[in-house]
């Protein structure tokens, strides 16, 4: 998944506190912003650190609030200056100078908002209570500048035929985000956007929050080996650390992504799946409440939809995606759901009796069922388990794999960097370079820990661009999962779905690490949400292909290469349960569509209007004593709302293109160059579907992803 920087987590504060914070940050002298320049790294810009990377090892929690409140008022200046201007507005003067403006800010940004998501603790998430609100004033203020505006769409307006594409791009996109941000309100109306948005920033962060708070507040120590039956011994040991860690016998696990899906998996005891499948799916509820906080959210977005002109807050949020609008989202939803509800069925009819050959002796397999059968399944059909597969895929081995693989796609070359400052001891950083030509910084970091929210992530710290005098800025990109850690027993051994997971985000990060464009605000994944996807899900491809494995699958005790028999069970095991996982991503793209669809007024129950939304679609028995919905992140935290159909939008883009790469083959050079040259290195400079066909030679077609799936013939 790719995060945009997003504030994650913060408490709800009353608008009066708001107003206090916002009227004492406005007065910032001169001097008192020479005084926190000097004393604050964050301000000293550029970074001296190599390649101007963050300086984490100077950098105190102390240090951000006053460092924002500072690069604010900079910031303002340049936007005065910008709109005082007594030339008349054109392109230089008025669009790239608002390109290059708040450049300060956008820095120290980066970092503290990804520090919440990723290295987060209680100091921090107190400190984004008045963050939040004064960087949404600060929009606001920027959007509703009536004068500044009047300039802008001067531009606009303008004829700009002697200008490139990208420069044209950028006017397009700049007074669309005026627009799209209330610019041509009335001034009371204005005001009630203002309001709205910053009280819906409070409320993605809080969202995001009782989520964080929820998934660490559960945990079970269990002493007794014997309810952990079937859970294979190397997450065991795992386990016992985590165990040791807290000063606790015995084994511990929580709601951490490896550890909740060794006891889905592997745990033969049903009580115990059903305890962990219930506090995972109650995850924003009960203490940590997301429900009034969701109506909240769905209001807060209706209103500001209506306040624009919208009838609702997707048809608003697709007004500049390649779908363009709810009634083709739905349509491409619908088109697929046919087939794979009639596969999913099947499926889970075939999964019911071997379940019961196993000694399943019920007539339904509840949700707390699927995972240990499936896997069980999948295991009797072809002879195939991520116990098998684990011992040949080794963290340290997959990342060379990885590098290897951009390596023989796009001449990369990957050089470990020790000096480069890290926000914590886990993170490995690289220097990336093409033809000897450094282009960009790559961080990973890929083990789970309190402060760090679920899930894996692309984010940036910088994104490419060029300066003013035409000098190559490189981004800096950093990937962040949650893979099971080492043990004083085994390395890291990743399951073959956390290999997919890690070349899925890798494709994010090749399309920010290979951007080639004017403007940071058009370069890397700064795309349309339903085609930032298509990079990422189409590197997922070479997991099965052995011209990649054999490179570096090696088992980490025998070394032995992994049998191609075993691949090709890979292989052959692709589509298992395809129905039933596509009929659940379904599952997340209509909720979310119909949430944003719906009037916030007729969603009287979150977990009513969850059941009656994806009834259609369910294929197992739903759970009174679950939400889904108050743990969504994606839709109500996280960048994605009226946007989760964005997945199989853009896997329908990558498997009609991932056939170009089987027909020429899968490094073929001549396709690689030119989706290089045609979509990573492009980012948002062009239009999307044109930088496809482009590349394709025709627009996409849905039949590519139904075929592969096995859904149709």
């Amino acid at each position: 998944m790719k995060k945009t920087v997003l504030a994650f987590i913060i408490l709800a504060v009353s608008i009066t506190v708001q107003a206090q914070n916002l009227q004492a940050k406005k007065q910032l002298s001169p001097q008192r912003i020479m005084e926190e320049t000097k004393n604050n790294p964050l301000l000293q810009q550029p970074w001296n650190t190599p390649y101007q990377t963050p300086p984490f090892d100077q950098i105190k929690e102390e240090h951000y609030l006053p460092a924002i409140k500072t690069a604010i008022a900079l910031a303002e200046k340049e936007i005065e200056s910008i709109t005082n201007s007594m030339e008349k507005p054109n392109f230089q003067n008025t669009i790239v100078a608002l390109e290059r403006s708040g450049v300060v800010l956008k820095r120290i940004e980066g970092v503290f908002f990804n520090m919440l998501s990723c290295n987060t603790n209680p100091n921090l998430q107190k400190m984004a209570e008045e963050i939040s609100p004064i960087l949404s004033h600060f929009s606001n203020s920027l959007y509703h500048n009536e004068k500044l505006f009047k300039r802008v769409e001067m531009v606009y307006r303008a004829k700009n035929d002697a200008l490139g594409t990208e420069d044209k791009k950028l006017i397009e996109d700049t007074y669309k985000s005026f627009v799209n941000n209330g610019a041509k309100l009335s001034h009371e109306k204005k005001k009630q956007y203002a309001q709205l948005t910053e009280e819906l920033s409070l409320l993605n962060l809080k969202f995001s929050k009782n989520v964080l708070e929820s998934t660490n507040s559960f945990s079970k120590n269990i002493t007794d080996k014997n309810q952990l039956k079937g859970i294979p011994d190397d997450l065991l040991q795992i386990a016992k650390n985590r165990a040791q860690e807290k000063e606790m016998k015995g084994y511990l696990f929580d709601l951490s992504t490896p550890s909740y899906l060794a006891i889905m998996k592997y745990a033969e005891d049903r009580e115990l799946r059903k305890e962990f499948y219930i506090a995972y799916n109650q995850r924003g509820a009960k203490q940590f409440d997301n429900e009034e906080i969701i109506h909240n959210i769905l209001k807060s977005r209706e209103m500001i939809a209506q306040l624009l002109g919208f009838e609702n807050y997707a048809e608003y949020a697709l007004q500049d995606r390649m779908a363009k609008n709810s009634k083709n989202v739905f349509g491409m939803l619908d088109e697929m759901k046919s087939a794979a509800l009639a596969k999913g069925k099947e499926e889970i009819v075939e999964l019911t009796k071997f379940a019961q050959k196993e000694g399943f002796k019920e007539k339904q397999l509840q949700g707390w069922d699927i995972t240990f059968y499936a896997e069980k399944y999948k295991n009797h059909l072809y002879n195939i388990s991520d116990e098998q597969l684990q011992p040949y895929f080794v963290l340290e081995n997959v990342i060379d794999g990885v590098f290897e693989l951009s390596s023989n796609l796009f001449d990369l070359k990957y050089v470990a960097n020790k000096k480069i400052p890290t926000y914590h001891p886990d993170v490995k950083v690289f220097e990336v370079y093409r033809n000897k030509k450094l282009t960009g910084i790559l961080y990973l970091d890929f083990h789970p820990r309190e402060s760090k929210r679920s899930g894996a992530w692309m984010t940036s710290f910088r994104e490419q661009y060029y300066d003013s005098d035409g000098n190559y800025i490189c981004p800096q990109v950093s990937l962040v999962m949650n893979f099971s850690p080492s043990t004083k027993e085994n390395p890291s051994l990743l399951t073959f779905d956390e290999v997919q997971t890690f070349l899925h985000e890798f494709g994010h990060g090749l399309h920010g690490l290979l951007s080639n464009v004017k403007y940071e605000s058009l370069s890397g994944t700064n795309v349309p949400r339903d085609f930032v996807e298509f990079p990422s899900q189409l590197m997922e491809n070479w997991a099965s292909e052995r011209s990649f494995l054999k490179e570096f699958a090696f088992h980490h005790k025998t070394k032995k290469i992994i049998p191609q028999e075993l691949i090709q069970k890979v292989k052959e095991s692709e589509n298992f349960m395809s129905g039933y996982y596509f009929c659940r991503q379904l599952t997340y793209g209509y909720l979310d569509m119909r949430y944003h669809t719906t009037p916030y007024t007729e969603i009287k129950d979150v977990n009513k209007f969850e059941q009656t939304a994806t009834s259609d679609l369910q294929l197992l028995p739903v759970s009174s004593e679950t939400c889904m919905s108050k743990a969504f992140s994606h839709i109500f935290a996280g960048g994605y709302a009226a946007g989760y159909y964005s997945y199989k939008w853009s896997e329908v883009i990558e498997a009609d293109a991932f056939e170009l790469f089987k027909e020429k083959g899968i490094f073929n050079k001549e396709v690689a160059n030119s989706y290089l040259e045609n979509i990573l290195s492009k980012g948002g400079s062009e239009d999307a579907m044109k930088l496809y066909t482009k590349f394709r030679g025709r627009e996409p077609s849905v039949k590519a992803l139904l075929k592969r799936s096995n859904l149709i013939k």
